[in-house]
């Protein structure tokens, strides 16, 4: 019998968390597995760990500027065989679940992404995800929820701790990777799909990431803690 463990970043996070909180618990009740829910706490000072506690959420904390390690803190105090990590600002479909299991029973994939849905569209917003498809394209990777076995998450020792950003597409091409040498595909689950904020777009423009090439290449490097900082750790919660 499977254990599914849910990992959410969270950095003050109060508007979104509880939309996202309500998805999971549709979903899991779609499934006959037990579902815990891990919130990796990241020095919030509004309401986000009094929310994760109302939905029966397990808090762990990890204050350092690094969601590579926020997002591995969740998951190492994890107790479930299969383990799904997504945004707080992001929410699933309620069959979403039944797809992850679906896919690793069928022992053909590693794990992989899932379809993202922006919560809104415009003319920006389709221009400047054309700058970030290209890098994913090229990866032929999936992200915005990642699920798979915690075993192989331990086994490819997690997010990558030394980069500040773009940690996830690295993860993903690290999974991907291992996957290769097991004889297993990195799948990308479209049964499926999450919705996410446009948050980003509301605070900067829809057209900021067109607009702005450089700062895109540099988050996907992952080594720019200037680009970082602006994009992630500064920006408005």
């Amino acid at each position: 019998m499977h254990k599914i463990s849910i990992i959410i970043p969270a950095h003050n996070e109060e508007r979104y968390l509880p939309k996202c909180l309500d998805s999971i618990s549709v979903a899991s009740s779609k499934i006959e597995f037990p579902v815990e829910i891990i919130v990796s706490l990241n020095r919030c000072t509004d309401q986000t760990e009094n929310i994760a506690k109302r939905y029966g959420a397990i808090s762990v904390y990890e204050d350092e500027k690094n969601i590579a390690r926020i997002r591995n803190a969740g998951v190492n105090i994890a107790t479930g065989d299969i383990v799904v990590m997504i945004d707080a600002d992001s929410w699933m479909t309620p069959n979403m679940l039944q797809e992850v299991i679906r896919h690793l029973e069928t022992m053909r994939y590693i794990g992989g992404g899932v379809n993202i849905r922006p919560e809104r569209l415009s003319i920006g917003i389709v221009f400047s995800l054309m700058i970030v498809v290209p890098y994913l394209l090229k990866a032929r990777v999936s992200g915005g929820m990642f699920w798979l076995y915690k075993s192989d998450f331990d086994a490819i020792s997690g997010f990558d701790e030394s980069l500040v950003s773009a940690e996830d597409y690295h993860f993903a091409l690290k999974l991907k990777a291992y996957g290769h040498q097991k004889g297993l595909w990195y799948g990308t689950i479209t049964k499926a799909h999450i919705v996410t904020s446009c948050r980003k777009f509301d605070q900067w423009g829809d057209w900021y990431l067109f607009k702005n090439p450089k700062l895109v290449k540099d988050i996907f490097e992952g080594h720019n803690q200037q680009a970082a900082d602006k994009f992630y750790y500064h920006a408005k919660r």
